[in-house]
């Protein structure tokens, strides 16, 4: 989708994440080269602090969203960063699996206006939750009665603080496995999107249904927001058809596609200790593969002008022996 560039005036293309600046107010800038990005924000703005924002979004359920965000959130944590984890499931899967609820939830944040900062529960070193609880469904119902054009951009209001940014180095959220107002809210304020995929024929359906959806975003909501990798989960290297998925997702996806997430008990003992698995099962093969994400995430933060965007190729995702998805 073109865009005018607020300093210059020429029409481009967003392709960058400097391209696009968000004001406090909540309203989005753009600029097709660093040097009208210098001149539209001035050093210090050109300068400022931005937290990285990722979504963990499958709309099918039981694909490990919640388990990847938690544990990606820890992990980070642990290596001095600071990270706010937000939950928007109703079912405050997150919560429960860290052993914490705050007394102001996401609940709080949408409808009530309370600032992120003040629902945000310390819980591990630098890791910071908003928790969700059953009043979400009540968020749901609030966001469908607000105005059509701005109720899918209700959290990046809410969130578009310079506290946030300042305080936090990462922004992760823990997406429902729905297709809702909350999971277009959380698009809407993410500028990148992992998809967790388990190794099974019905994955990836999953993984097309979300292409389509971060493209209607893109579409109607005038947002961009990348695929930044598949992480394929529950991986049993020993059955024919999850080696299968992991070379159907690697074809496709290309380095987009990490290493997967081995099939371990560990990680589904970890949440009912109210632990994370660098917690529970430090030397175990799901803190390891954890680990690994980890490590993709800071180096690819590192870089210093990352694409906002990079399609995987346009052929069907073909899965052997199978009929095309």
């Amino acid at each position: 989708m073109e865009k005018t560039c607020n300093a210059c005036g020429q029409a481009f293309r967003p392709a960058f994440v400097f391209q696009i600046a968000v004001t406090a107010d909540g309203a989005r800038n753009h600029y097709c080269s660093l040097e009208c990005r210098k001149a539209g924000l001035g050093e210090e703005g050109f300068r400022a602090k931005r937290a990285r924002r990722i979504a963990v979004l499958n709309q099918k359920g039981g694909t490990g969203k919640t388990t990847t965000a938690v544990n990606l959130s820890a992990g980070l944590a642990e290596r001095d960063h600071n990270v706010l984890l937000i939950d928007t499931d109703a079912q405050g899967n997150v919560g429960v699996s860290l052993g914490v609820a705050g007394e102001r939830s996401l609940y709080h944040v949408l409808v009530d206006g309370v600032e992120p900062t003040e629902a945000a529960v310390p819980v591990r070193g630098k890791l910071d939750v908003i928790t969700s609880d059953a009043t979400l469904a009540a968020a749901e119902i609030w966001l469908a009665r607000q105005n059509v054009e701005t109720r899918s951009r209700v959290l990046t209001k809410r969130l578009n603080m310079m506290a946030i940014s300042r305080r936090y180095d990462y922004v992760i959220i823990d997406c429902g496995p729905s297709l809702n107002l909350l999971n277009q809210n959380a698009l809407s304020y993410a500028d990148e999107v992992i998809i967790p995929v388990t190794c099974d024929y019905l994955a990836l359906v999953g993984v097309k249904q979300v292409l389509k959806t971060i493209k209607d975003v893109e579409r109607h909501l005038g947002h961009t927001v990348r695929i930044s990798a598949v992480l394929p989960t529950f991986y049993d290297g020993r059955t024919r058809l999850a080696r299968e998925v992991l070379e159907t997702l690697q074809g496709h996806f290309k380095t987009k596609c990490l290493e997967p997430i081995r099939l371990n008990t560990r990680l589904a003992e970890a949440p009912s200790h109210k632990k994370t698995i660098f917690e529970y099962a430090p030397s175990s093969h799901g803190a390891a593969d954890y680990n690994r994400v980890c490590d993709w995430v800071l180096a690819s933060t590192s870089q210093v002008v990352a694409p906002m965007r990079s399609e995987p190729n346009s052929h069907p995702i073909i899965l052997t022996n199978h009929e095309a998805v």
